[in-house]
């Protein structure tokens, strides 16, 4: 529907009775306070009874700008007879002025301004607040009322569920939060006397959370805005890659052509086409603007770079933030927390970091999932079955070429009751998604898994546990796993769970272990189980940047995860 008002022309007003007559009551059924309108009201009024149910469609347009939240907005309007919320007598409200701001300081929320039409609540603010003649039509005031309405609650919806849902799942779309939500802080808006503290309250009080949004000025004020060419890679056409990859080395004022050709091109450009020395030095010289290695190559490390710029860092802040809002409002008073992309793992215990640790996450190929779980216990000395996954991708082959395979390797095959049996003699070619054994890895110190794992319930098989390769933590990237999180400080992560069961005891309860004895099994490598009475949480999670020491720290995309939540949720943003 189009509503035009670049001419200002008189506004002819149809009073529908049966929609805006006005009762005797001062609050609706559902608890909405209803106030008795002025006369310039009582045809604001009006207008937007009219513009709100003029419509036999669920979608309502005023000037090209879409009402995201129609059913919402009508609801809340329908329930207080459409009574302007944003303005009195032609004059905005204080809570008209903030909501202003808000929005066009949205970006320090982590939001971006014009998912709630604030070019176009803009242009008909300034319309008005310029119109000192009172000339302008009536419904223009109609019109800024619903479109304030309609952006206030995208943002209740965007700061308390986020953005990262599939929109069948949205609250816009959720009849029951209509009243009980956004209702409620439609109405609270109207009240309040300090309009960014009110949409505090609805955000995530974590204080991860709290942190980030911290850093978030100083990385707005500073950061290019410019829009940079996105350089796909890997790519399926080496004449598309060419122009773009081009493209956007002219953008950072690489002239190719300019170039001076010195040495001949490397394989590595031959092999995808390039017929161009030229190209070869222009790469070279953003290498060495970049602090890369110079050597004229191109690939993932040298292309990462140039699709990391300031506006794709503005939506891992975004995207992180919503990850945030998916968590427990009220997260357990301790809990195990595991960022992947930052390869660390922390015990949050009161709010304090009891303990920290690095860890090494699952490959690229075998990504380590998304958990929300609890521990529930403790192997030493544990054996290792193999996931099927692995004997199918890594183990087969090999025994295809040689049936010593597992034997070196310190396997061994068990038939379904359990017994060993001999790799040699079974004709392994005819196998090919899987195989009917299981393979399994005895305890000691050569044990994949290490002397240590930690259980939790998931469907995925994977866990915590020690690693008979430790010298791999020291490595700056460690997504090197088949999907179970390394820990180094697994020994500190064992006293902690100990102790944590000790300390909570029951009066006449009694432990079978405490620290002191899981260390003594270690030093006799025994095989135990030791069950976790007081559970303590779980969270394995992605989240690709934090507040550190005063600035936020963005980690790599290694599962690519945070360039797929913004080619989904805040493509072109």
């Amino acid at each position: 529907m189009h509503f035009p008002y670049k001419f200002f022309s008189p506004v002819v007003v149809f009073f529908i009775t049966g929609l805006v007559a006005c009762n005797n009551k001062n609050v609706s059924d559902d608890g909405y306070k209803i106030v008795k309108p002025t006369a310039k009201d009582g045809n604001l009024q009006t207008i937007i009874s009219t513009t709100l149910y003029n419509t036999n469609r669920d979608t309502l347009k005023i000037d090209s700008a879409n009402i995201n939240y129609f059913a919402v907005v009508k609801n809340y309007y329908s329930k207080t007879e459409n009574l302007p919320i944003w303005s009195t007598e032609q004059s905005w409200n204080t809570t008209a002025i903030s909501l202003v701001n808000y929005l066009q300081n949205a970006a320090l929320q982590g939001l971006f301004a014009n998912d709630y039409n604030f070019v176009k609540i803009k242009k008909i603010k300034k319309i008005l607040d310029n119109d000192s003649l009172r000339i302008a039509p009536l419904r223009l005031w109609a019109y800024a009322d619903i479109l304030m309405t309609d952006a206030y609650t995208g943002l209740l919806k965007d700061l308390k569920q986020g953005r990262l849902i599939a929109d069948s799942l949205s609250w816009k779309n959720d009849t029951s939060t209509y009243n009980k939500f956004f209702g409620l802080y439609i109405e609270k808006v109207k009240h309040t006397n300090n309009f960014d503290s009110l949409l505090t309250t609805i955000q995530p009080i974590h204080e991860g959370y709290i942190q980030l949004k911290k850093g978030i000025k100083k990385f707005v004020d500073s950061m290019d805005t410019r829009t940079y060419t996105y350089v796909n890679f890997p790519y399926k056409d080496s004449l598309v890659f060419v122009k773009s990859l081009k493209k956007r080395l002219s953008e950072v004022g690489i002239n190719i052509e300019a170039e001076v050709v010195v040495k001949p091109i490397p394989d590595s450009i031959k092999k995808i086409n390039i017929d161009s020395l030229a190209l070869c030095n222009a790469l070279k010289t953003y290498q060495k603007r970049e602090g890369l290695t110079i050597d004229g190559k191109v690939g993932a490390s040298v292309v990462k770079i140039m699709n990391t710029n300031d506006r794709q860092l503005f939506n891992v802040i975004a995207i992180t933030l919503d990850r945030y809002k998916l968590l427990p409002e009220i997260m357990p008073k301790k809990y195990i927390w595991v960022n992947l992309p930052a390869y660390y793992l922390k015990v949050f215990d009161d709010d304090t970091v009891a303990l920290e640790s690095k860890v090494i996450v699952g490959k690229q190929a075998t990504p380590t999932p998304i958990i929300t779980s609890t521990i529930t216990d403790i192997m030493l000395y544990p054996t290792w079955t193999v996931p099927n996954s692995i004997i199918t991708k890594d183990m087969l082959p090999g025994l295809k070429k040689n049936t010593n395979y597992l034997t070196r390797r310190g396997l061994y095959l068990l038939n379904g009751r359990g017994k060993k049996i001999n790799a040699n003699g079974i004709n392994w070619d005819k196998y090919k998604k899987g195989i009917p054994y299981a393979v399994q890895q005895g305890s000691g110190n050569n044990n994949a898994l290490g002397i240590i794992k930690f259980n939790f319930n998931n469907p995925f098989s994977v866990y915590l546990h020690d690693t008979n390769q430790r010298y791999l933590f020291k490595n700056a990237v460690r997504c090197l796993s088949h999907g179970c999180v390394r820990v180094q400080e697994w020994q500190k992560l064992a006293d902690y769970l100990v102790r944590n069961d000790s300390l909570n005891l029951k009066v006449g309860d009694s432990m079978k272990y405490d620290t002191d004895s899981i260390r003594n099994w270690m030093v006799h490598k025994r095989n135990k189980k030791v069950v976790i009475k007081e559970k303590v949480a779980l969270f394995i999670r992605y989240f690709g940047c934090e507040f550190v020491n005063e600035r936020i720290k963005f980690y790599d995309d290694i599962y690519y995860d945070d360039r797929d939540m913004k080619q989904k949720y805040f493509a072109n943003k």
